[in-house]
Protein backbone atom coordinates (compact mmCIF):
# COMPACT_ATOMS: atom_id res chain seq x y z
CA UNK A 1 0.00 0.00 0.00
CA UNK A 2 2.80 2.35 0.87
CA UNK A 3 4.55 1.66 -2.46
CA UNK A 4 1.33 2.35 -4.37
CA UNK A 5 0.81 5.67 -2.62
CA UNK A 6 4.40 6.67 -3.34
CA UNK A 7 4.07 5.70 -7.01
CA UNK A 8 0.80 7.59 -7.31
CA UNK A 9 2.34 10.66 -5.79
CA UNK A 10 5.24 10.58 -8.23
CA UNK A 11 2.83 10.21 -11.12
CA UNK A 12 0.89 13.23 -9.99
CA UNK A 13 4.10 15.22 -9.79
CA UNK A 14 4.94 14.31 -13.38
CA UNK A 15 1.49 15.36 -14.59
CA UNK A 16 1.82 18.65 -12.76
CA UNK A 17 5.27 19.24 -14.24
CA UNK A 18 3.96 18.55 -17.76
CA UNK A 19 1.09 21.01 -17.32
CA UNK A 20 3.47 23.68 -16.11
CA UNK A 21 5.74 23.12 -19.09
CA UNK A 22 2.79 23.19 -21.47
CA UNK A 23 1.68 26.54 -20.07
CA UNK A 24 5.02 28.03 -21.11
CA UNK A 25 4.61 26.98 -24.75
CA UNK A 26 2.91 29.76 -26.80
CA UNK A 27 -0.35 28.90 -28.51
CA UNK A 28 -0.04 27.96 -32.19
CA UNK A 29 3.75 27.63 -32.03
CA UNK A 30 3.27 24.57 -34.24
CA UNK A 31 0.67 24.13 -36.97
CA UNK A 32 -0.29 21.09 -39.04
CA UNK A 33 -1.13 21.35 -42.73
CA UNK A 34 -4.74 20.18 -43.26
CA UNK A 35 -3.81 18.76 -46.67
CA UNK A 36 -0.45 16.98 -46.44
CA UNK A 37 -0.22 16.67 -42.66
CA UNK A 38 3.19 18.31 -42.40
CA UNK A 39 3.85 19.79 -38.96
CA UNK A 40 5.37 23.24 -39.24
CA UNK A 41 6.88 25.81 -36.95
CA UNK A 42 4.31 28.64 -37.17
CA UNK A 43 6.99 31.17 -38.09
CA UNK A 44 7.67 29.15 -41.24
CA UNK A 45 4.38 30.46 -42.61
CA UNK A 46 4.74 33.67 -44.59
CA UNK A 47 2.10 36.38 -44.96
CA UNK A 48 0.51 34.13 -47.58
CA UNK A 49 -0.18 31.44 -44.94
CA UNK A 50 0.68 28.57 -47.27
CA UNK A 51 2.30 25.21 -46.64
CA UNK A 52 5.91 25.14 -47.91
CA UNK A 53 5.53 21.44 -48.73
CA UNK A 54 2.28 21.32 -50.76
CA UNK A 55 1.24 24.99 -51.28
CA UNK A 56 -2.10 24.51 -49.48
CA UNK A 57 -3.44 27.89 -48.38
CA UNK A 58 -4.84 28.16 -44.86
CA UNK A 59 -8.28 29.73 -44.48
CA UNK A 60 -7.59 33.40 -43.83
CA UNK A 61 -9.60 36.54 -43.11
CA UNK A 62 -10.46 38.88 -45.96
CA UNK A 63 -8.31 41.74 -44.67
CA UNK A 64 -5.30 39.45 -44.29
CA UNK A 65 -5.63 38.47 -47.95
CA UNK A 66 -6.09 42.10 -48.96
CA UNK A 67 -2.79 43.07 -47.28
CA UNK A 68 -0.68 41.34 -49.94
CA UNK A 69 -3.08 41.12 -52.88
CA UNK A 70 -3.43 44.75 -54.03
CA UNK A 71 -1.63 48.08 -53.93
CA UNK A 72 -4.67 50.18 -53.06
CA UNK A 73 -8.25 49.49 -51.99
CA UNK A 74 -11.35 51.62 -51.40
CA UNK A 75 -14.02 49.74 -49.45
CA UNK A 76 -17.72 50.03 -50.32
CA UNK A 77 -21.05 49.49 -48.53
CA UNK A 78 -19.76 49.40 -44.96
CA UNK A 79 -23.08 50.78 -43.68
CA UNK A 80 -25.25 47.79 -44.64
CA UNK A 81 -26.59 45.81 -41.66
CA UNK A 82 -28.74 42.69 -41.44
CA UNK A 83 -32.09 43.21 -39.72
CA UNK A 84 -32.36 39.54 -38.61
CA UNK A 85 -35.33 38.86 -40.92
CA UNK A 86 -36.43 35.64 -39.19
CA UNK A 87 -35.79 36.83 -35.62
CA UNK A 88 -33.50 33.83 -35.22
CA UNK A 89 -32.47 33.21 -31.58
CA UNK A 90 -28.99 34.54 -30.81
CA UNK A 91 -28.39 35.69 -34.39
CA UNK A 92 -27.95 39.40 -33.67
CA UNK A 93 -25.40 38.59 -30.98
CA UNK A 94 -23.52 36.28 -33.36
CA UNK A 95 -23.42 38.94 -36.07
CA UNK A 96 -22.11 41.52 -33.59
CA UNK A 97 -19.39 39.13 -32.42
CA UNK A 98 -18.29 38.40 -35.98
CA UNK A 99 -18.27 42.09 -36.87
CA UNK A 100 -15.98 42.81 -33.94
CA UNK A 101 -13.71 39.88 -34.81
CA UNK A 102 -13.33 40.60 -38.54
CA UNK A 103 -13.87 44.34 -38.88
CA UNK A 104 -16.48 43.62 -41.56
CA UNK A 105 -20.22 44.28 -41.56
CA UNK A 106 -20.85 40.85 -43.13
CA UNK A 107 -19.11 37.89 -44.76
CA UNK A 108 -17.67 39.70 -47.78
CA UNK A 109 -15.32 42.64 -48.29
CA UNK A 110 -16.08 44.66 -51.43
CA UNK A 111 -14.65 47.71 -53.12
CA UNK A 112 -12.39 49.08 -55.84
CA UNK A 113 -8.81 47.82 -56.02
CA UNK A 114 -5.63 48.74 -57.86
CA UNK A 115 -2.58 46.68 -58.78
CA UNK A 116 -0.02 48.95 -60.39
CA UNK A 117 -2.01 50.83 -63.03
CA UNK A 118 -4.73 48.17 -63.25
CA UNK A 119 -8.02 49.12 -61.60
CA UNK A 120 -10.87 46.67 -60.96
CA UNK A 121 -13.70 45.79 -58.60
CA UNK A 122 -12.81 43.29 -55.88
CA UNK A 123 -14.83 41.04 -53.60
CA UNK A 124 -13.25 38.79 -50.96
CA UNK A 125 -15.41 36.39 -48.97
CA UNK A 126 -14.29 35.85 -45.38
CA UNK A 127 -14.41 32.26 -44.04
CA UNK A 128 -13.95 33.55 -40.49
CA UNK A 129 -17.32 35.37 -40.63
CA UNK A 130 -19.88 32.58 -39.99
CA UNK A 131 -17.90 30.40 -42.44
CA UNK A 132 -18.38 32.90 -45.26
CA UNK A 133 -22.07 32.04 -45.38
CA UNK A 134 -24.31 33.77 -47.90
CA UNK A 135 -26.77 36.06 -46.12
CA UNK A 136 -28.88 38.98 -47.34
CA UNK A 137 -26.21 41.59 -46.68
CA UNK A 138 -23.55 39.40 -48.28
CA UNK A 139 -25.75 39.06 -51.36
CA UNK A 140 -26.57 42.77 -51.45
CA UNK A 141 -22.91 43.78 -51.25
CA UNK A 142 -21.90 41.42 -54.06
CA UNK A 143 -24.84 42.52 -56.23
CA UNK A 144 -23.94 46.17 -55.73
CA UNK A 145 -20.33 45.38 -56.60
CA UNK A 146 -21.38 44.07 -60.02
CA UNK A 147 -23.93 46.83 -60.60
CA UNK A 148 -21.37 49.52 -59.86
CA UNK A 149 -18.78 47.78 -62.03
CA UNK A 150 -21.22 47.61 -64.93
CA UNK A 151 -21.81 51.36 -64.68
CA UNK A 152 -18.08 52.09 -64.44
CA UNK A 153 -17.21 49.44 -67.05
CA UNK A 154 -14.73 47.66 -64.79
CA UNK A 155 -13.69 44.03 -64.47
CA UNK A 156 -14.67 42.15 -61.31
CA UNK A 157 -12.49 39.74 -59.33
CA UNK A 158 -14.23 37.61 -56.69
CA UNK A 159 -12.46 35.42 -54.13
CA UNK A 160 -14.96 32.83 -52.92
CA UNK A 161 -14.86 31.03 -49.55
CA UNK A 162 -18.13 29.76 -48.14
CA UNK A 163 -19.98 27.00 -46.37
CA UNK A 164 -23.10 27.91 -48.36
CA UNK A 165 -26.38 29.67 -47.60
CA UNK A 166 -26.89 31.12 -44.11
CA UNK A 167 -29.50 29.05 -42.30
CA UNK A 168 -30.41 31.91 -39.92
CA UNK A 169 -31.94 33.77 -42.89
CA UNK A 170 -33.71 30.82 -44.52
CA UNK A 171 -35.10 31.29 -48.03
CA UNK A 172 -34.01 34.94 -48.05
CA UNK A 173 -30.45 33.65 -48.11
CA UNK A 174 -31.20 31.35 -51.05
CA UNK A 175 -32.74 34.26 -52.99
CA UNK A 176 -29.33 35.95 -53.05
CA UNK A 177 -28.13 33.33 -55.53
CA UNK A 178 -30.60 34.53 -58.18
CA UNK A 179 -30.07 38.22 -57.37
CA UNK A 180 -26.29 38.01 -57.73
CA UNK A 181 -26.54 35.88 -60.87
CA UNK A 182 -28.74 38.52 -62.52
CA UNK A 183 -26.24 41.25 -61.66
CA UNK A 184 -23.48 39.08 -63.17
CA UNK A 185 -25.57 38.53 -66.32
CA UNK A 186 -25.98 42.30 -66.75
CA UNK A 187 -22.24 42.76 -66.25
CA UNK A 188 -21.53 40.05 -68.86
CA UNK A 189 -24.04 41.57 -71.31
CA UNK A 190 -22.01 44.76 -71.14
CA UNK A 191 -19.00 42.75 -72.35
CA UNK A 192 -17.09 43.06 -69.07
CA UNK A 193 -14.68 40.56 -67.54
CA UNK A 194 -15.44 38.53 -64.41
CA UNK A 195 -12.67 36.45 -62.78
CA UNK A 196 -13.34 34.02 -59.93
CA UNK A 197 -10.70 32.65 -57.56
CA UNK A 198 -11.97 29.60 -55.67
CA UNK A 199 -10.43 29.22 -52.21
CA UNK A 200 -10.85 26.62 -49.50
CA UNK A 201 -13.71 25.92 -49.05
CA UNK A 202 -16.17 27.00 -51.75
CA UNK A 203 -19.38 25.03 -51.29
CA UNK A 204 -23.18 25.12 -51.25
CA UNK A 205 -25.21 27.89 -52.84
CA UNK A 206 -22.11 29.95 -53.58
CA UNK A 207 -20.77 27.15 -55.80
CA UNK A 208 -24.25 26.76 -57.34
CA UNK A 209 -24.28 30.42 -58.40
CA UNK A 210 -21.66 33.15 -58.67
CA UNK A 211 -18.60 30.99 -57.93
CA UNK A 212 -19.14 29.17 -61.23
CA UNK A 213 -20.34 32.12 -63.32
CA UNK A 214 -16.94 33.60 -64.13
CA UNK A 215 -15.38 34.11 -67.55
CA UNK A 216 -12.11 32.88 -66.06
CA UNK A 217 -12.12 30.50 -63.09
CA UNK A 218 -8.95 30.08 -61.03
CA UNK A 219 -8.43 28.13 -57.82
CA UNK A 220 -5.87 27.84 -55.06
CA UNK A 221 -4.01 24.54 -54.62
CA UNK A 222 -6.02 21.80 -52.88
CA UNK A 223 -9.07 24.01 -52.31
CA UNK A 224 -12.27 22.13 -51.51
CA UNK A 225 -14.87 22.94 -54.17
CA UNK A 226 -18.30 21.36 -54.32
CA UNK A 227 -22.00 21.70 -53.65
CA UNK A 228 -23.04 19.12 -51.05
CA UNK A 229 -20.64 17.77 -48.46
CA UNK A 230 -18.97 14.38 -48.78
CA UNK A 231 -21.09 12.76 -46.04
CA UNK A 232 -24.37 13.95 -47.60
CA UNK A 233 -23.38 12.64 -51.03
CA UNK A 234 -22.27 9.27 -49.68
CA UNK A 235 -25.49 8.86 -47.69
CA UNK A 236 -27.52 9.74 -50.77
CA UNK A 237 -25.85 7.51 -53.37
CA UNK A 238 -24.69 4.84 -50.88
CA UNK A 239 -21.19 4.79 -52.33
CA UNK A 240 -17.77 5.77 -51.05
CA UNK A 241 -16.36 8.83 -52.81
CA UNK A 242 -12.76 9.19 -54.01
CA UNK A 243 -10.71 11.24 -51.56
CA UNK A 244 -9.90 13.88 -54.19
CA UNK A 245 -13.38 14.17 -55.69
CA UNK A 246 -13.93 17.77 -54.59
CA UNK A 247 -10.33 18.96 -54.82
CA UNK A 248 -9.41 21.85 -57.10
CA UNK A 249 -6.96 19.56 -58.91
CA UNK A 250 -9.66 17.00 -59.75
CA UNK A 251 -12.10 19.70 -60.85
CA UNK A 252 -9.39 21.22 -63.07
CA UNK A 253 -8.85 17.81 -64.65
CA UNK A 254 -12.54 17.67 -65.56
CA UNK A 255 -12.59 21.13 -67.12
CA UNK A 256 -14.45 23.22 -64.52
CA UNK A 257 -11.41 25.35 -63.61
CA UNK A 258 -9.05 27.14 -66.00
CA UNK A 259 -5.93 27.12 -63.81
CA UNK A 260 -4.63 26.58 -60.29
CA UNK A 261 -2.59 29.52 -59.02
CA UNK A 262 -0.45 29.72 -55.89
CA UNK A 263 -1.18 32.63 -53.56
CA UNK A 264 2.19 34.25 -54.09
CA UNK A 265 1.46 34.39 -57.85
CA UNK A 266 -2.13 35.68 -57.66
CA UNK A 267 -1.38 39.40 -57.66
CA UNK A 268 0.70 39.29 -60.84
CA UNK A 269 -1.62 36.81 -62.54
CA UNK A 270 -4.76 38.86 -61.92
CA UNK A 271 -3.14 42.11 -63.05
CA UNK A 272 -1.94 40.39 -66.26
CA UNK A 273 -5.34 38.85 -67.02
CA UNK A 274 -7.22 42.13 -66.55
CA UNK A 275 -4.65 44.21 -68.42
CA UNK A 276 -4.42 41.74 -71.29
CA UNK A 277 -8.20 41.60 -71.65
CA UNK A 278 -8.61 45.32 -71.10
CA UNK A 279 -11.15 44.45 -68.42
CA UNK A 280 -13.40 42.97 -71.11
CA UNK A 281 -14.43 39.46 -71.98
CA UNK A 282 -12.35 37.69 -74.59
Amino acid sequence: MKLYEQSNTLSERHVKADKEADAKVPDRMWVKCPHCGTTLFAKQLTAYATCPECDYGWRIAARQRLSWLVDDFQEDDTDLQTDDPLDFPGYREKIAKMQEKTGLNDAVLTGEATIGQVKFALGIMDPTFIMGSLGTVTGEKISRLFEKSTRKREAVVMFTASGGARMQEGILSLMQMAKISQAIADHAAAGLLYIVVLTDPTTGGVTASFAMDGDITLAEPHALVGFAGRRVIEQTIHEKLPNDLQSAENILKHGFIDAIVKRQDEKAKLAWLIKTGGGHRG
